[in-house]
């Protein structure tokens, strides 16, 4: 299993980490289709070749054809939009957030799953990426949708947990070069 591999590859020094991995992932209440969605995402959104090389296997076999396009998709469209939000969010000049964005999106509105999953997926990536605006933005998509607290939470700590996972394995690669 590549999530046995991945725990095994981490040092012991971030224990918690393997812990934490095992936990996010084994004992998760999200559906399978809102884990492992989130995991690829993240996993994709992580920047680390281990982390995905490893993640992404169990994830196609756990998700439908549709479910990893979608959540190849919201990597890619947050990747985008969590740049652009965010910088116009941290420039003093306020005007720049009343500029039409000019940006093709369409993927939000037709991601070829259930809407909340696309969501989910979003907010978890934007959580990695650091998006105050976009966290937002989908959070309240998702509470408006009758998502609860609990559900979203756990999203971003798969995010939290596979991101942390990603810098370590990536900084003890450079650290062995």
């Amino acid at each position: 299993m590549a999530l046995d591999e991945l725990k095994s590859a981490i040092p012991d020094y971030a224990k918690d980490l393997r812990l934490n991995l095992g936990s996010v992932i084994g004992n998760s209440d999200l559906p399978k289709q809102q884990l492992w969605g989130t995991v690829l995402a993240c996993a994709i959104a992580s920047r680390s070749p281990k982390v995905l090389r490893e993640l992404e296997p169990e994830a196609k076999a756990n998700l439908s054809p549709e479910a990893y396009t979608a959540a190849k998709s919201a990597a890619a469209i947050m990747a985008m939009n969590n740049v652009f939000y965010r910088t116009r969010h941290l420039l003093s000049d306020s005007e720049y957030g009343t500029m039409r964005a000019g940006l093709r999106m369409n993927v939000i509105g037709n991601p070829g799953v259930e809407k909340v999953d696309f969501e989910l997926w979003s907010l978890a990536v934007s959580a990695i990426n650091g998006c105050g605006q976009c966290l937002d933005s989908h959070e309240q998509v998702l509470r408006k949708a009758g998502v609860d607290r609990e559900t979203i939470q756990e999203a971003f700590k798969v995010a939290s947990v596979i991101q942390a996972v990603g810098v370590t394995l990536d900084s003890e690669a450079h650290l062995a070069e």
